[in-house]
């Protein structure tokens, strides 16, 4: 089953790449930062790409009810959850959370999905967003998942949502845990002895924390700065190697490749606003496992005839309010 699908806060793509080699049939892509925006469009031609600000819900109501998508997905942005950011719940990005969820609970789409990183688990506006979720409907799959362990050479945690509406709570937990992998997937693994190199420089938050990593590991999550090794580095004993010649800084490409978004992908504008794309990417292998979980789930409802088979699953409330 095919299910017409919208990303919200698309970013650069890794949602909607991972969604479409998984067999989903994205129509269109929300993003309101410019830069992320021109990499997506740069990327994704087969499709409308439209900047709009989904705090304005009447506006995002209207274009779900021009698309009419079965699945909706989506991260708001979450620096005010991220361990790097300051976690302040009062700023404007933390209500994204609840716009998301108040779109979602006034459309009503046959199911949706919602990412952010793991801290975003204990915040007031994620736990309303749930409340949200609920009372729209929703039965909801919550599950904490390691890239690492979903086919991306990258140990970075997200926290998924999954819901279905009219389903029951924990609809996809089988599909989601039992196809992880046992073992951390490792750089040299994924890159096939393909890495020109065998250690590099990961500039740390402080140098409390080890700098130099190995491909015989996940890289550490991939943030949105990038910056060469200082030359007050003073080393760490956790480092492999002591920083020297031949160990430096990851390329943007060599980024971009361990949040696993194909070669071909293109990335223009500038380069601290491509870092900052890449950075905030969900990994494509990511979110291909989430898809494919959701993929085998809607077979299997399939061949058991839980769902209908034509057109929209469910009929969606079509809600328009008054600016």
């Amino acid at each position: 089953m095919t299910l017409k699908t919208i990303d919200f806060f698309a970013g650069g793509g890794g949602l909607s790449l991972g969604f479409q080699q998984a067999g989903f049939n994205v129509v269109c892509a929300v993003e309101n930062w410019q830069p992320a925006l021109d990499v997506y469009r740069a990327n994704f031609p087969g499709h409308e790409a439209v900047s709009l600000d989904l705090s304005n819900e009447y506006e995002t109501l209207q274009l779900l009810d021009s698309y009419r998508p079965d699945l909706i997905i989506g991260g708001p942005p979450c620096q005010d959850f991220s361990s790097a950011g300051k976690r302040d719940e009062g700023g404007g990005r933390a209500s994204l959370t609840i716009n998301y969820a108040n779109v979602i609970s006034q459309y009503r789409p046959s199911f949706f999905l919602m990412e952010n990183v793991a801290r975003a688990a204990t915040s007031n506006a994620f736990k309303a967003a749930l409340d949200i979720f609920k009372r729209a409907g929703y039965g909801l799959t919550i599950q904490l998942l390691n890239a690492a362990h979903c086919g991306a050479p990258q140990s970075r945690k997200r926290l998924i949502v999954l819901g279905q509406l009219n389903g029951k709570d924990g609809f996809l937990d089988h599909a989601l845990t039992s196809g992880l992998s046992d073992q951390p997937m490792t750089l040299r693994q994924y890159f096939r002895n393909k890495l020109p190199f065998e250690h590099y420089y990961r500039h740390p938050r402080s140098y409390a924390r080890r700098a130099v990593f190995s491909i015989d590991e996940p890289s550490p999550t991939i943030r949105g700065v990038n910056r060469p090794i200082p030359k007050g580095y003073p080393g760490h004993a956790g480092d492999p190697v002591p920083v020297g010649e031949g160990i430096r800084s990851l390329t943007t490409q060599e980024r971009a490749l361990i949040q696993t978004f194909p070669a071909k992908f293109k990335l223009p504008g500038s380069k601290s606003d491509v870092e900052q794309v890449i950075g905030n990417a969900v990994p494509v292998k990511l979110a291909e496992y989430v898809a494919k979980a959701l993929a085998h789930y809607l077979t299997q409802c399939e061949d058991a005839q839980t769902l209908p088979m034509n057109g929209q699953l469910f009929e969606p409330r079509r809600v328009l309010r008054a600016a």
